[in-house]
């Protein structure tokens, strides 16, 4: 086969039209109570809601994705040697580049450049200075389907935890020179150990993510090529100990690199002799039977040696819940916070965190409950970083689904959970819902953040997102600052959401005035979050389903 022969890469025939129908119409007649709440979500403006919903009911699967082409085109010889690029495969970092190259892709066996990648790469060189590597996205034959992977923005947390950009990278033979050359990187993942090499050197800025398909793979020809979105979990021991080489040039020895479920590397950070205090924040009206088993699991299966528990009180009324806040109160293990007056959660939870006297806050909504002990202390070693500000949990509803995996940005102009209603024990896309990870802002159904970095930003804002919008405006505001939002998927915990709130008119008044006031104040970063790839379907956040049109034939910048 010659360089410009294509590679097909068939796509199944979808079912006609009427088969489709048919088997639509049986699931929801077998499901009638799914139907009815997408139908509800849907007539109460809830739309990403509502998709998500549906999306559900009748599948989510990531290797449902279908890339909508029916072939793609090796690059050239001449195009590649055109736009100044040299391609090095793994097993041959160990030969002498010309001097004269100027750039260097990475790449391994059974990989290949796509038609007009090399174009796409030199130009973006050229365009960004400040840029020493660039990644792309890749096309993997599986079976006789072509399924895409499409790639966040840059994130070294993630790629330590999952190498979910690797093997094909290409990078400015400067660079490359700078952190030891091509013979000092590890020769069973090369790209994996210059990226981390490169971000330590020059920072994360220095590598970008051109959403566009640079290269495609079969994942017959090539064992060590994952299937789409399930993320780069081969070559465990050489990703380990790059890693821990990583750590240890960064002088974090004592940071404990361990391999987690299916391929993702967990970390165990040190923590302070004696650890902090951590305040357990948890507004409540009445729903005694809610707050028990938020309270029991806080209590029984919570394990860390100095925390608080503080309740804040909105105007209960029912005599079984004052009791048992009296009770609380008398065995002194909880302090009732009074928040008296309409219900303020961002106000009620600031209330609270002034009277708090732990350096680490755990904001937990009443209808949350723990279930794995070591949540708080998976969370509060992420928390207490200098760089990171928020930090989030993955929630499972109370039908063992993805509640929470992060939040992402722009979803039906607003924004929305990330893998909702997927099973609870999904990887995620690019096993994004295992890994931890930067995220544009997370829920403050379960919230942990140092009282300090709280505090410098002024807490939630309860003049303008009462209700809600409060944790993901706290969030940016802690990323316009200079932290960085968190994802921990090893942290676990149950959310059966909104159970304690009621859609009244009033309180819909009151959304729609904090829609319009976080639309207004957060605008621009709604148009994209650099955490969401711009393919995927922006009124959905599952990774489940490629944006319609998308790709178009508009121009490419990285990210």
């Amino acid at each position: 086969m010659t360089d410009r022969d294509a590679l097909p890469f068939p796509v199944p025939a979808r079912p006609a039209l009427g088969a489709r129908l048919r088997d639509a119409v049986g699931i929801l007649l077998r499901h009638p109570g799914d139907a009815v709440a997408i139908v509800k979500a849907r007539l109460s403006g809830k739309r990403v809601r509502a998709a998500q919903a549906g999306a559900a009911l009748f599948g989510l699967d990531h290797h449902a994705l279908r890339w909508p082409g029916g072939e793609r085109r090796r690059a050239s010889v001449a195009d590649v040697e055109g736009a100044g690029i040299t391609v090095v495969l793994a097993d041959e970092i160990a030969r002498p580049l010309s001097p004269d190259v100027a750039i260097v892709v990475l790449t391994a066996t059974g990989h290949a450049l796509a038609d007009g990648a090399p174009t796409s790469l030199a130009r973006a060189f050229a365009a960004h200075p400040d840029r020493f590597a660039l990644y792309g996205d890749a096309l993997v034959r599986s079976g006789d389907a072509l399924l895409p992977v499409l790639r966040p923005a840059f994130d070294p947390d993630y790629l330590r935890a999952v190498d979910y950009i690797g093997p094909v990278v290409a990078f400015r033979r400067t660079a490359l020179d700078a952190v030891g050359g091509l013979g000092a990187l590890d020769p069973q993942a090369p790209a994996f150990d210059a990226l981390l090499r490169l971000a330590a050197t020059f920072g994360a800025k220095a590598i970008a993510h051109l959403p566009a398909v640079l290269s495609f793979a079969d994942d017959e020809s090539c064992a060590t090529t994952p299937p789409a979105g399930e993320g780069g979990r081969d070559n465990l021991s050489a990703r380990l100990r790059i890693v821990r080489q990583d750590l240890e040039r960064a002088g974090q020895s004592d940071v404990g690199a361990i391999p987690a479920r299916d391929g993702v590397i967990a970390f165990a950070r040190p923590l302070p002799d004696p650890p902090p205090r951590v305040s357990l924040i948890v507004p409540t009206r009445d729903r005694l039977d809610l707050l028990r088993p938020c309270i029991d699991s806080l209590i029984h299966r919570t394990d860390w040696p100095d925390r608080e528990i503080l309740i804040c009180d909105n105007d209960s009324r029912d005599a079984q819940t004052l009791a048992y806040l009296i009770e609380l109160t008398r065995q002194g293990i909880a302090r009732v916070v009074p928040c008296p007056g309409p219900f303020d959660f961002a106000a009620m939870n600031n209330r609270a965190a002034m009277q708090a006297t732990g350096r680490v806050l755990a904001f937990i909504n009443n209808d949350v409950t723990a279930t794995d002990p070591t949540w708080l202390d998976r969370m509060v070693r992420e928390a207490l970083r200098p760089e990171i500000g928020a930090v989030g949990a993955r929630l499972i509803d109370g039908r063992g689904r993805i509640q929470h995996g992060g939040v992402i940005l722009g979803p039906g102009g607003l924004v929305t959970h990330a893998h909702r209603f997927f099973p609870g024990e999904a990887p995620g896309y690019l096993s994004g819902l295992l890994a931890t990870r930067r995220i544009s802002a997370v829920t403050a159904a379960c919230l942990v953040v140092e009282s300090r970095k709280f505090a410098a930003v002024g807490g939630f804002d309860a003049a303008a997102f009462a209700v809600d919008f409060n944790d993901v405006d706290l969030c940016l505001r802690l990323n316009a600052a200079g932290y960085h939002s968190f994802y921990v998927g090893g942290a676990v915990l149950t959310h059966d959401e909104a159970a304690s709130r009621r859609w009244t008119e009033e309180a819909q008044t009151r959304h729609a005035r904090e829609v319009a006031t976080f639309k207004k104040r957060w605008g621009p970063l709604l148009a994209q979050d650099p955490h969401y790839h711009p393919g995927f379907d922006p009124d959905l956040g599952t990774y489940a389903r490629l944006r319609p049109g998308w790709p178009g034939a508009d121009p490419i910048a990285p990210r």
